[in-house]
């Protein structure tokens, strides 16, 4: 048993903290890796987990003020037990989509930028922070997207810097995730009220997906 499998199983014993669910979230800085080291935890959690994304609820005029989408869309359905039907946006053609659903599983994986916000932590039974700072993502951000995002990479930092300032997420981390050769480090903050039941007590290195 690797120890992405030994993270899976802890989390999966943490008391629920959305009604039924355990609601995981990954945060960090745009271009930080959130999204790959979700999917790995998603993966290894198996059985269907659902991961949201929070790019599905913001949007080119909403970078950060989708806070009542979320609460009322998903945490509230999703705190009684109940599916959660929200409308994902559609960056290309600026409009919210069809109606998805988000069954109320057991493990409830959330990531995107600002997912350890203020008024989403009282419902998170773990806040994961991807340890990378915010100039190296957003440059590795550039580089995904190419120049011909790189008027909206200006108006995203912006906002970013301006979110963080006023809600930040970082010291309210459980754990810090690390980029490494070996794949990923997680690390355990002195700021975590909890120890999944002592397995992450130290630092653990996490192999890459190849």
């Amino acid at each position: 048993m690797d120890d992405l499998e030994q993270l899976s199983l802890a989390l999966r014993a943490l008391p629920p903290s959305c009604g039924p669910v355990r609601l995981i979230a990954v945060d960090g800085h745009a271009g930080s890796g959130k999204s790959t080291f979700a999917a790995r935890l998603a993966e290894a959690l198996g059985g269907g987990v659902p991961v949201l994304h929070l790019d599905d609820l913001a949007s080119h005029e909403e970078f950060f003020d989708w806070t009542d989408r979320m609460l009322g869309q998903v945490v509230a359905p999703l705190s009684r037990g109940e599916e959660a039907r929200y409308e994902p946006y559609d960056w290309v053609d600026r409009r919210f989509t069809s109606a998805r659903t988000l069954a109320p599983a057991p493990v409830v994986l959330v990531e995107g930028v600002g997912a350890g916000r203020r008024a989403l932590r009282p419902h998170l039974a773990w806040l994961f922070w991807m340890d990378k700072d915010a100039d190296g993502s957003w440059q590795r951000g550039r580089l995904r997207d190419g120049d011909a995002l790189s008027a909206f990479w200006d108006d995203w930092t912006m906002a970013e810097t301006r979110h963080f300032l006023a809600d930040p997420s970082y010291s309210f981390a459980n754990s810090l995730v690390r980029e490494c050769s070996e794949g990923y480090e997680v690390l355990p903050r002195p700021s975590a009220t909890a120890r999944l039941n002592g397995i992450i007590t130290e630092g653990h290195r996490i192999s890459p997906p190849y």
